[in-house]
């Protein structure tokens, strides 16, 4: 059944939040935030037992290419689909589904990102399986994430009537979708007991999504179109070049989820974080008694609550503080408020101001 299943890894992200570490040279999913495997070898890794490498792409940036290539040789080369330029999940998407349309018009897209840890690989796999199943049926599928606190950070997904059940998953139809709500919203989201976080992941037949994006997207579709006549020509790269940086910037949600017909959800219990900010990085990681995550050469004395992770070659140690990150590199040190990380843009952009580009 998986033979027409393909899987479109969207890795092309900077991941600034996760500075010091992360660098525009060195993007978060190059990094090795859980072991030794990077987040990219981690996303292939889970897709592997379930898919052959040649099914599996990867939308990226053009400098990208090389150094993913060489975390995981065992994809072919022809599979890394360069995206000039970040303009959204629906133009990521959308130039996947024409790469996808030129190899198998019968090809049903999963799309994921190099940017999540799940921990339940197995039961993900399943998931996928059954999502393909149901996309067959020319469902719009997401994967809805059962949610274990009110959560201001992600989306939410409010399902509808069950639709039915196919491999020990139950698929729901999707009665609307919510942008990060404030807190008493994601709480009350919580106790009605039917809502999802949105994952982002989706799973749907190549040709459904295109005519999806003919009908809200027309200047993507005709864009589209246009690298389509000229795929696999000498004109192709510089069509590419020339058009993509036109398109205006949108989310696949936005763009097309909230709008389409026949949008399904199944909710599945994932282990699934998005590691979008170093507060997500320490949620990931077992905790001792005094909830603190120390990873690298760190001596915590009466620390709580906080996270000392070192990868340059100083010893880090603290002591008697509490919700704290510190991460530690060679050449910069952030230390924030556990609750405060997502200002570290505001930090990326004062060293940007300031002309410290040797530190991005």
């Amino acid at each position: 059944m998986t033979e027409s299943l393909y899987a479109v890894i969207m890795a092309g992200g900077g991941g600034t939040r996760l500075w010091p570490l992360s660098r525009s040279g060195h993007p978060k999913q190059m990094l090795r935030l859980f072991g030794e495997r990077t987040m990219f070898q981690l996303s292939v890794d889970r897709l592997l037992p379930l898919l052959p490498p040649d099914h599996i792409l990867v939308v990226t940036a053009a400098e990208q290419v090389e150094p993913l290539a060489m975390q995981y040789p065992e994809l072919p080369r022809e599979n890394f689909v360069v995206e000039p330029l970040g303009r959204g999940t629906a133009s990521c998407i959308g130039l996947a589904a024409l790469v996808l349309q030129q190899r198998d018009p019968d090809a049903v897209m999963a799309v994921v990102t190099a940017d999540h840890l799940i921990q339940r690989a197995d039961t993900f796999r399943a998931v996928l399986r059954a999502a393909q199943r149901v996309a067959e049926q020319d469902y719009l599928v997401t994967l809805g994430i059962a949610p274990t606190y009110p959560a201001t950070g992600y989306g939410y997904i409010r399902r509808g009537a069950l639709l039915g059940q196919v491999g020990g998953f139950a698929y729901y139809q999707v009665e609307r979708f919510t942008e990060k709500p404030n807190a008493p919203t994601a709480a009350a989201f919580l106790n009605e007991g039917v809502y999802s976080w949105n994952s982002g992941m989706f799973i749907w037949r190549v040709a459904r999504i295109l005519e999806e994006m003919r009908c809200w997207m027309p200047d993507l579709c005709a864009t589209l179109d246009r690298l389509a006549d000229v795929w696999e020509t000498p004109a192709y790269p510089e069509t590419l070049a020339r058009l993509w940086p036109t398109l205006r910037k949108e989310t696949i949600d936005y763009g097309i989820m909230e709008k389409a017909a026949r949008v399904a959800v199944i909710p599945a219990d994932l282990a699934w974080s998005d590691i979008g900010a170093w507060s997500s990085v320490m949620d990931a990681h077992p905790h001792d008694a005094a909830g603190n995550v120390l990873l690298g050469d760190v001596i915590a004395i009466d620390d709580a609550d906080t996270m000392l992770f070192a990868q340059g070659e100083r010893l880090v140690v603290a002591i008697g503080v509490q919700d704290l990150i510190v991460v530690d590199t060679p050449d910069a040190v952030l230390i924030a408020r556990r609750d405060q990380t997502e200002r570290v843009r505001e930090a990326i952009d004062r060293l940007h101001a300031a002309g410290r580009d040797n530190y991005l």
